[in-house]
């Protein structure tokens, strides 16, 4: 072990907190003890094989941060914490089922692996025991602000899917558009994860507040991060296929950045790549890559992701708990953000 990590394990100890992996480890066994064994099985069991598929399953450890932040005992936010990983999961079979994904994590999809109605279904059934598990978990008002903060993020990831949908139709989105869009499908529910941990670790509505904020904007930098890497990164390090994006003729930042900085002819000439459709794909991804290169479109996107992972670091330092109680927090953060290019 490193001089630092010695260090850090110490502060830890100190302040009789848990490191990453006994909080993974204790979400990964309360997990394990809330499976769904029951009836019908046609029914439950695509809800765990979706559950245990993999992931990094950040959102949950990002439920237990927040409340361990406030007080030593975790013990209370799990439920909370299987909330946000089972909501995410739920989100993912539907949008698999939208976007026709035959993969997720390199496995089948449970619409692949099953069927359609039953991807449909299985997915209804994990958000309805979201809202079971919450309601049964807490008492009182509490149990009402977790549910209140839940439907605000479910209600935004629902609406940032239909903005998504709507994109692949429109010729151009506007950078703003395109921002609201991946807040609310993706970054909300990072936010949501840390505010409920917040709210049972007994934060002020302040500090929650903050800790809501906080996780958005990390939600966006890692966003327009995939998008850069899904572009200009190593496939052998991102882990999938570079450029499906550009196949997919997703309107992501690059492209929304490009349609604002583009002559006339480069217009045209990105446009023309979108509607291609005898195209070779390796050859589209070249072309649509080498306008990026042409504009500086990686270097922008770069800048602009760095923003907001320095807007969310004042956030938490402005949270009011002593700066070690941030030390995780921090180091999940920077561990989001340092994936291979």
């Amino acid at each position: 072990m490193s001089q630092k990590d010695q260090n850090a394990a110490y502060i830890l100890q100190l302040f009789k907190m848990q490191t990453l992996s006994q909080l993974r480890a204790s979400y990964h066994n309360f997990a394990n003890l809330n499976t769904f064994e029951q009836a019908p099985i046609a029914l439950y069991e695509p809800v765990n094989y979706i559950m245990n598929l993999g992931g990094k399953q950040i959102r949950p450890l990002l439920t237990l941060l927040a409340t361990q932040m406030f007080k030593e005992d975790i013990a209370p936010a799990l439920p909370a914490a299987f909330v946000a990983e089972l909501f995410h999961n739920f989100s993912l079979v539907h949008d698999d089922i939208m976007d026709v994904a035959p993969l997720r994590r390199g496995k089948q999809t449970v619409h692949e692996k099953y069927d359609v109605n039953t991807g449909i279904l299985s997915g209804d059934v994990m958000l309805i025991h979201c809202y079971n598990k919450l309601i049964k978990s807490y008492d009182g008002a509490l149990a009402i602000q977790l549910v209140d903060i839940f439907n605000k993020v479910a209600i935004e990831v629902c609406e940032g899917q239909q903005y998504d949908i709507n994109f692949e139709t429109q010729d151009t989105v506007t950078i703003s558009e395109y921002i609201d869009m991946i807040e609310k499908k993706t970054a909300a529910l990072l936010g949501g994860a840390l505010q409920m941990g917040a709210v049972i670790g007994g934060a002020s509505s302040e500090d929650a507040l903050l800790l809501d904020d906080f996780g958005r904007k990390i939600g966006i930098a890692f966003q327009l991060q995939d998008d850069i890497l899904d572009t200009f990164g190593d496939p052998e390090k991102f882990g999938k296929k570079v450029g499906g994006d550009i196949l997919q003729n997703k309107k992501t930042y690059l492209v929304a950045r490009s349609f604002e900085k583009a002559d006339m002819h480069t217009e045209q000439a990105l446009k023309s790549l979108f509607n291609q459709t005898d195209i070779l794909e390796a050859d589209k991804i070249d072309k649509v890559r080498t306008i990026f290169e042409g504009l500086d479109i990686q270097n922008e996107a770069t800048q602009l992701l760095n923003d907001y992972y320095r807007q969310a670091m004042v956030s938490l330092e402005k949270v009011n708990v002593a700066s070690d109680r941030k030390i995780l927090l921090k180091s999940i953060s920077d561990e989001l953000m340092q994936r291979e290019k």
